[in-house]
C-alpha cells in the first residue's frame, strides 16, 4: 500500500491552514502553497501569513506550537516543484470548477507517478472535477471533505469515483483514521455529501419551525440541544457559532444541485430577520452579535437575545419549557409532551429523521455510515437511525402516516424491528434489504464497549470495573459521575493490583470510553465530611488513595494510563502514577486543584517537583525546579493536548499519543504488553530541595500579586502552602527528601487549607455553579 508521508495542501485560507496544521499534528512535514498577491514583495506571504495566524488562533489548530516548524511555506506561481516528492497532494482553493480544473493540470504537469490527489469541495461533484483532468489523473483523485475546524471536527467524508484506484481509496482512508484520527465516512457523489446533506436540512427545519410555532430563541434552543441529544448551543447558539452569513450561501449550493422534489426545497424560506441581521453585521459571534449578543453600554456584560417576531433585543431569560425537562425520560417523552416545545420537538424530528431514512441508499449503502456522519460532522449524540430506535421505527413511521407524511422505505422495511441490534454479543445494523450485518471495526479497534457486550467484569461495585480485554491484560474503567475519584474507585484499583499479584492478568490498562477521563476526586465528599469535622476521614482516604497510587507506581508490573478528554486533578494524578501514558491527542491535563483552594493530594506536587528536579533540559539551580512546579500547580495550567501534556512533563518522552480514539485502548494494550518484556519497577527517588529559604521568596512573590491586585488574599494562602511541599518543608540542599516525605507534607497542607472557611466556599461554589471561586 501507498505510505502517506509527506503532504501538500494548496489554498492557504482557513480551511487549507487547519488542514495542513493536522497533518502536521500528525508529525508529517507539509507543503502550503497560496496565489502570489499583486505586488506582493514577500512572494510567499499568503501562506507564511496563515502558518503565522495558526500560532494565534483560538482554539488552537496546532496541538504544539513546535509543529508549526513542519509546515513549509510557498506559492503557486514558483514552488510546484515542492509537490514531486509528496505522497499526498489536498486542494482546497475557491469553490469554482475552472480554478480547480486548470490547477489540476499544473499539478498532474509536477506530481510523482503514484501520488495521490484530493479535493476538500463541499459543492463540485467529483465527476465535474475529473471530467476535463489528464489521463489517468483520475485514477489517482478522491474527494476529502474535512470539517471546520479540522484538527476538532472528527469527521472525513471520502468520495471515490468510478475511475478512482481501490488502491487509493484504502491509504486515504487509513491515513484519515490512523494518522489524521478521522471518523472516515465514505460517500456517494450526490450534493452535500451525508453530514450536510442530512445536517442541513436539520438546521433549516429547527430554524422555520421556531418561526412557525412561536418559540423564543431561548425555547428553541432548549429543545433543540441536550433534551435530543444535539449540541448544546441550540440551534441558535450553533448558528450563531457558525456564522450567520453562511446560511444564504449554503442554501444556494444546496438548491442549484438538489433534485427536483428534495424536501429541503420544501423546507427553506429566506428570513427577512435573518437577512437583516446580516444586513446590520449581526453575523453571530464573528460579528456584533447574532441571535444572542453582548450588550456592554451600562458598563456591565449583559446577554441579550433577539426577538423573533419583533427583532429588538433583551436580556437572555432561560427557558421554562417542561418538555425540555422531559428530555432526562428520553427523547420520545420531549415530543409527546403536550406543549409547543414538544410539537416543535417532533416538526423537527419528524422532518429531519424522515429525511435521513429517506436518502439510504442514495447518499450511502448502510445506515450507519449517515449516524456517523451527523455524530461526528454535528456532534450529535446519536445518529438518525439511533434516535428512530430510541423513539421506536413503528411508531415513528405510524405517526408520520397519521400526519400524511411520506413513510420511507426503510422505515417500512424495519417494520417492528431496529436499526440495530445485538446479536451474538456483537452489535449488528440493518442492510437495506431488511437483513442485518455485523458494525464492522477495524484492524487495531478495540473498544471497551463491544468488549463489555461480550463478557462480564472481573469485578465490579458502583464507581468502577474490571475487564479482561485479552493476553493477560486487565482493565480499569471508571464509571462515576464525571468519573470523578471516590473510595470505590480506589478499591478496584487494589483489586485490580492483587488480581495481576496473584497470576491471573500481567498488566494493568486504566481507561475508560466516557468524555471525560476523570475530572478529579469528589470533592462534593470532602466538603461533606469537612462540614461534620470528620477530619480523620478525610487524612485516612487522603493516605490510602497515596498509598495505593504508590503502589501502582512501584508494583511489579506495568500500569499503562489511557485517557481521553479531560483528566485533571486526581485524574491526572492517576497519569503521573502509571508506568506510561498512551493518551488520545485530545488529552486535556492538569493540576487544577487551586481553584478549589487546596493544593494536589495524591502525589501530583511530589511528582511534578520529583519530575522538574531530574528533567535534564532545565536551568540550574536549587530553585528553578521548584519554580517551574510551582508556576504550573499555583496557576492551575492545563495541558491542551497530549503533545503540550508532554512538554508540561505530565507525559513523558516515551509515552505515546493515538490521533484516533476508537484506537486508544488497542495502542494501550500494545503498550503494556511490550513493557513485560524484561519488566522492573521504577526505583524509588530521593531528591534535595531548598527549604524554608526558597519558601520566604516564594512567600515574598506571592505576597506581590496580591498587592497588585494580581491574586486574590486566599490565592497567597493555598500558594503559601503550595510553596511549602514544593520547598520540601523544614529539609535544605544538604540533605535529600523522599517521596514518603513528600506524601506528608500534601496531608499536612491539604488538610490545612479543608480546614479554611475560604476553601469550603470555594469548593460549595464550584459544586453549585460548575466554576471556581475568586474569593
Amino acid at each position: 500500500m501507498t505510505e502517506i508521508n509527506k503532504v501538500a495542501v494548496l489554498g492557504a485560507g482557513v480551511m487549507g491552514a487547519g488542514i495542513a496544521a493536522h497533518v502536521a499534528n500528525a508529525g508529517l512535514p507539509v507543503v502550503l502553497l497560496d496565489i502570489v498577491p499583486d505586488g506582493a514583495k514577500d512572494r510567499n506571504v499568503v501562506a507564511s501569513g496563515a502558518i503565522a495566524q495558526l500560532l494565534k488562533t483560538k482554539p488552537a489548530p496546532l496541538t504544539s506550537k513546535r509543529n508549526a516548524k513542519l509546515i513549509t511555506p510557498g506559492n503557486l506561481d514558483d514552488n510546484m516543484d515542492m509537490l514531486s516528492d509528496c505522497d499526498l497532494i489536498i486542494e482546497v482553493v475557491i469553490e469554482r470548477l475552472d480554478i480547480k480544473q486548470g490547477l489540476y493540470k499544473k499539478i498532474d504537469a509536477v506530481r510523482k507517478k503514484g501520488s495521490m490527489v484530493a479535493s476538500n469541495t463541499s459543492t463540485i461533484p467529483l465527476n465535474q472535477l475529473v471530467d476535463s483532468a489528464p489521463d489517468g489523473f483520475a485514477d489517482d483523485f478522491v474527494i476529502m471533505h474535512f470539517f471546520n475546524p479540522p484538527r476538532y471536527m472528527r469527521l472525513l467524508e471520502i468520495v471515490s469515483g468510478p475511475k478512482t484506484r481501490p488502491e487509493v481509496t484504502k491509504a486515504i482512508s487509513e491515513f484519515g483514521d490512523v494518522k489524521l484520527g478521522k471518523g472516515v465516512v465514505h460517500c456517494k457523489d450526490t450534493p452535500g455529501f451525508i453530514g450536510n446533506r442530512v445536517g442541513n436540512l436539520w438546521g433549516v427545519a429547527a430554524a422555520r419551525f421556531a418561526f412557525e410555532e412561536g418559540l423564543t430563541v431561548e425555547e428553541a434552543d432548549s429543545i433543540i440541544g441536550k433534551p435530543l441529544g444535539f449540541p448544546k448551543t441550540g440551534i441558535f447558539g450553533l448558528a450563531d457559532l457558525v456564522g450567520i452569513d453562511l446560511t444564504p450561501h449554503v442554501a444556494a449550493s444546496m438548491l442549484k444541485s438538489l433534485p427536483e422534489k428534495d424536501m429541503y426545497r420544501d423546507l427553506y424560506q429566506e428570513n427577512e430577520l435573518m437577512t437583516k441581521m446580516i444586513a446590520d453585521g449581526y453575523t453571530g459571534r464573528k460579528g456584533k452579535g447574532g441571535f444572542y449578543r453582548i450588550n456592554k453600554e451600562s458598563g456591565k456584560k449583559v446577554k441579550e437575545t433577539i426577538n423573533l417576531v419583533t427583532g429588538e433585543y433583551a436580556p437572555t431569560v432561560k427557558s421554562t419549557l417542561a418538555s425540555a425537562k422531559a428530555g432526562k425520560k428520553g427523547i420520545r417523552a420531549v415530543v409527546e409532551y403536550d406543549d409547543k416545545g414538544g410539537r416543535y420537538a417532533w416538526k423537527v424530528l419528524s422532518h429531519s429523521l424522515s429525511y435521513a431514512a429517506s436518502m439510504v441508499p442514495e447518499i450511502s449503502d448502510t445506515i450507519y455510515q449517515v449516524d456517523e456522519a451527523l455524530k461526528d460532522g454535528y456532534a450529535w449524540k446519536w445518529g438518525p437511525f439511533e434516535m428512530i430506535d430510541k423513539l421506536g421505527a413503528a411508531w415513528f413511521a405510524e405517526k408520520l402516516a397519521a400526519e400524511g407524511m411520506e413513510v420511507p422505505e426503510l422505515l417500512k422495511t424495519v417494520g417492528d424491528g431496529t436499526f440495530y441490534r445485538v446479536e451474538n454479543n456483537k452489535v449488528q445494523f440493518m442492510e437495506t434489504d431488511g437483513s442485518y450485518s455485523d458494525l464492522p471495526r477495524g484492524e487495531g479497534v478495540l473498544l471497551l464497549s463491544d468488549i463489555k457486550l461480550a463478557s462480564e467484569p472481573v469485578s465490579k461495585n458502583g464507581s468502577a470495573s474490571l475487564w479482561d480485554i485479552g493476553d493477560g491484560v486487565i482493565c480499569l474503567e471508571f464509571h462515576t459521575k464525571m468519573n470523578s475519584l471516590d473510595d470505590g474507585i480506589v478499591a478496584q484499583m487494589k483489586k485490580a493490583t492483587k488480581l495481576i499479584e496473584k497470576g491471573d492478568f500481567k498488566a494493568l490498562v486504566i481507561h475508560n470510553e466516557g468524555e471525560n477521563f476523570s475530572v478529579g476526586a469528589n470533592v462534593g465528599l470532602a466538603l461533606f465530611a469537612a462540614n461534620l469535622g470528620l477530619w480523620p476521614v478525610v487524612e485516612s482516604a487522603m493516605s490510602d488513595g497515596q498509598k495505593t497510587l504508590k503502589k501502582l507506581k512501584y508494583s511489579k508490573f506495568p500500569v499503562v494510563s489511557a485517557p481521553r478528554g479531560m483528566a485533571l486533578g486526581g485524574g491526572c494524578e492517576v497519569l503521573l502514577h502509571s508506568d506510561a501514558v498512551q493518551a488520545h491527542v485530545e488529552t486535556y491535563t492538569g493540576l487544577v486543584e487551586v481553584g478549589v483552594g487546596v493544593i494536589p493530594g495524591w502525589g501530583g506536587c511530589k511528582e511534578m517537583i520529583t519530575r522538574h528536579t531530574l528533567n535534564k533540559r532545565r536551568p540550574g539551580g536549587p530553585m528553578s525546579a521548584m519554580m517551574g512546579a510551582f508556576e504550573m500547580i499555583s496557576t492551575a495550567q492545563v495541558a491542551t493536548s497530549a503533545a503540550e501534556a508532554k512538554e508540561k512533563l505530565i507525559m513523558r518522552e516515551g509515552d505515546g499519543i493515538t490521533m484516533n480514539r476508537d484506537r486508544l485502548l488497542a495502542d494501550a494494550k500494545a503498550k503494556a504488553l511490550a513493557l513485560l518484556d524484561g519488566y522492573t519497577p521504577p526505583e524509588e527517588v530521593e531528591i534535595s530541595l531548598p527549604g524554608p529559604t526558597a519558601l520566604t521568596a516564594v512567600n515574598l512573590a506571592v505576597e506581590g500579586f496580591v498587592a497588585n491586585g494580581m491574586a486574590k488574599p486566599h490565592d497567597a494562602t493555598v500558594s503559601k502552602a503550595l510553596g511549602r511541599v514544593l520547598t520540601g518543608g523544614d529539609t535544605d540542599m544538604t540533605e535529600v527528601v523522599t517521596e514518603d516525605q513528600l506524601y506528608a507534607l500534601e496531608r499536612e497542607a491539604f488538610l490545612g487549607l479543608l480546614k479554611t472557611e475560604k476553601t469550603l466556599q470555594r469548593i460549595e461554589h464550584m459544586l453549585t455553579t460548575g466554576k471556581p471561586l475568586r474569593n
